[in-house]
Formats: structure tokens, C-alpha cells, sequence
């Protein structure tokens, strides 16, 4: 490997954002079992004040309280399953990275898709109704009608006065 390769290789390693861990020293369970599982389960818990993070890589005080809660769980002696029961019924659906599909979260997985498809027929339906030599830049100015012969008379007038 030249130097060169390994420089780009150095810096690549570097600047590629890592996830941070914000598990703190103090939380971590002594069983390195009960700490895997602890890790895990915070994987698939979403931190709900900062919304787009697990809990296991969030540094908000209520992503620590709820990784405290996860492992004291653990501690009782909760199955994965209970503990994520546990939370879901304490924080909702919403807590879960992976919300299930159920009638309350059905706008969760549906609206995204239904936005864009609306989206969509806005966009057509825009196109549609401008009309087509504005769209293609070619509009040709119109013909006004001709005047009537009273048109011309106050015409004429307003333009004598005018020019006195």
C-alpha cells in the first residue's frame, strides 16, 4: 500500500461520522449478557426528544432516564419482549425506532406515500392548465377587437385634449 493510499485511508477512517454512544460508564450493567441485551433493545428505542435517534446513541437527559429504565428492567428480570412492552405502554408506539403497522399507527406508514402521491396530481394537474404556447414560451399577443366608432370619437377627443 503507498503512502498515498494510506493517508486516504487514514483520513477516510477520520472524518467517517461514527455513532455516538452516549451509554455513560455508570450505566453500563456489570453481566456483559444482560448488557448486550441492554444495547440491543436501545437500538430499537427511539429517543423521544430528539426523535431520530435510539436511545443508545442519544446524549438528552430523558434518553439516559429511559436507558436507566431498560436496564433496571433487565435487572428485574424482564424477558426483551416484556421490557419492550413496558415501554411502548409507558411512551406509546412512538418510542419504537420501528413503529408496528396498527390502526393508530397507520398514518405513520401510509401518509408519506399518500403526501406524495397528492403531490404528484398537483403537479400534473398544474401543468394541465396552463396553457400550451405559455408553457412553450411561444405566446402570441392577441388582436385587440376594433373600436366601435364612439370608442374612436372619445378616443380622438381625450388625445386633442392631450396634446393642447
Amino acid at each position: 500500500m503507498t503512502l498515498k493510499s494510506l493517508s486516504f485511508v487514514l483520513v477516510l477512517a477520520v472524518l467517517t461520522p461514527f455513532a455516538a454512544q452516549a451509554v455513560e460508564p455508570s450505566e453500563v450493567l456489570a453481566d456483559p449478557a444482560l448488557e448486550s441485551r441492554a444495547r440491543e433493545l436501545g437500538k430499537g428505542l427511539r429517543c423521544v426528544v430528539c426523535q431520530n435517534q435510539s436511545i443508545d446513541e442519544s446524549n438528552a437527559e430523558l434518553a439516559r432516564d429511559m436507558r436507566v429504565l431498560v436496564r433496571d428492567r433487565i435487572q428485574a428480570g424482564d424477558s426483551n419482549d416484556e421490557v419492550m412492552d413496558y415501554m411502548v405502554d409507558r411512551y406509546g408506539d412512538f418510542v419504537l425506532l420501528d413503529p408496528p403497522f396498527k390502526a393508530s399507527t397507520v398514518v405513520l406508514w401510509v401518509g408519506p406515500g399518500v403526501i406524495a402521491v397528492l403531490g404528484l396530481f398537483w403537479v400534473v394537474a398544474f401543468y394541465r392548465r396552463r396553457p400550451q404556447d405559455a408553457a412553450d414560451g411561444t405566446l402570441e399577443k392577441t388582436q385587440a377587437a376594433p373600436l366601435s366608432d364612439e370608442e374612436r370619437r372619445r378616443l380622438d377627443t381625450l388625445l386633442k385634449d392631450n396634446d393642447a
